[in-house]
């Protein structure tokens, strides 16, 4: 049996020994709640860029210019606010411009919606199909890059746009 003499201290290094492991566990868990938060911030940049590119392929497509006049369409970056406090989070650009990649001629087209314009009217004479008709397939690449999160993404979307071979666009001949 030891001395009282002989175990002063003891309880001092043990102490200080569990408070140096208990300082290791809270600097652990801090850093992995750091970790997780920026994974969280890189998450959100990407899907906000993401839908950044939808957006500007979308207005891209629904632009009745972008068939005729790519190169003016691509020209315009759009600029996107997600938050909605007013300034620009995510500039996207079409790069490069709409691409017409491949011409077909149109063999079938369905019968149109009641109620609603006949967007093929030109190509359809009451029932039947006019010849001259043509699909163009197009590709749209917008890009979206961010400077704060440094997220860079971008989105291909292939269309398909139907047109009288008279109104066929330079860039697809």
């Amino acid at each position: 049996m030891k001395t009282p003499s002989s175990q002063r201290g003891a309880t001092l290094v043990v102490a200080l020994i569990f408070l140096v492991l208990m300082s290791l566990f809270a600097l652990s868990a801090f850093n992995s709640s750091s970790s997780n938060l920026r994974i969280v911030g890189n998450t959100q940049a990407r899907q906000e860029s993401l839908a950044t590119a939808q957006v500007a392929v979308e207005a891209t497509i629904s632009s009745a210019d972008f068939a005729t006049n790519p190169a003016k369409v691509a020209a315009s970056p759009l600029q996107v606010d997600v938050d909605g406090n007013g300034t620009t989070d995510y500039t996207a650009t079409l790069t490069p411009p709409p691409e017409c990649t491949r011409v077909r001629p149109l063999t079938d087209i369905p019968d149109p919606v009641p109620g609603e314009p006949d967007p093929l009217a030109a190509c359809r004479s009451s029932t039947t199909l006019i010849p001259g008709c043509l699909t163009t397939e197009w590709n749209i690449r917008a890009a979206v890059a961010d400077s704060r999160s440094n997220a860079q993404l971008a989105v291909n979307q292939g269309v398909s746009v139907r047109v009288p071979a008279l109104l066929l666009p330079e860039s697809c001949k």
